[in-house]
């Protein structure tokens, strides 16, 4: 039902408030650091995966650092992703409610929605940090990168970090401009899409 629900706004406007031009540099900033990281993050994935594979099948023998090579990959990917799907407005929504309110109703909605997940992310933030203390202080390491297990979590807290500001910046945006945004770069609205059957 909500297959298509936004449209991407032009990327630069003179008449924006200084303020929210800061924020989108801050984003625009932010989006390129996670571009570039997923982009490495997958591209590893896939080099180590294969170069696993074919150790394995030419070889007759498998690199054992490649299982703790992915998941710190796996971890970097899901959490850089995080905050670049919440930039683009691309978690998953139930909209069945919001589809059906006005204009008011619907900013509104996201006004809150965006709080709560904000407040949430943040929350989550402080709670990835202390359980990465803890990990520090157990000195734990990897076996066979022979590197402390802390670092693999590291991305956890960054992630939820932007995530919690994308979702903040939404809020302001919403606040300042009169249309409703789903996040600082998608305004609310159908795209004009013909799909062949």
């Amino acid at each position: 039902m909500n297959d298509e629900k936004s449209e991407d706004l032009p990327e630069n406007s003179n008449n924006k408030n200084p303020f929210l031009k800061g924020i989108d540099f801050l984003d625009l900033m932010l989006s390129r650091f996670e571009e570039f990281m997923l982009a490495i993050g997958v591209v590893s994935m896939a080099v180590v995966t294969i170069t696993s594979v074919v150790t394995r099948f030419i070889f007759n023998d498998a690199l054992t650092v490649t299982d703790e090579l992915n998941m710190i990959f796996i971890i970097m990917v899901t959490f850089a992703g995080l905050s670049y799907a919440a930039r683009n407005a691309r978690h998953i929504r139930m909209s069945a409610i919001y589809d059906a309110l006005s204009k008011p109703m619907r900013k509104l909605l996201i006004i809150f929605i965006s709080s709560v997940t904000a407040f949430f992310m943040f929350v989550l933030t402080y709670y990835s940090y202390s359980y990465i203390v803890e990990v520090y202080e157990s000195g734990r390491i990897l076996p066979a990168l022979g590197i402390p297990v802390f670092y693999i979590y590291l991305w956890v807290p960054i992630g939820f970090a932007v995530t919690g500001l994308q979702y903040s910046f939404t809020v302001i945006k919403n606040l300042r401009e009169k249309d409703v945004f789903l996040s600082t770069k998608v305004q609310d609205g159908y795209k004009e899409t013909n799909i062949e059957v």
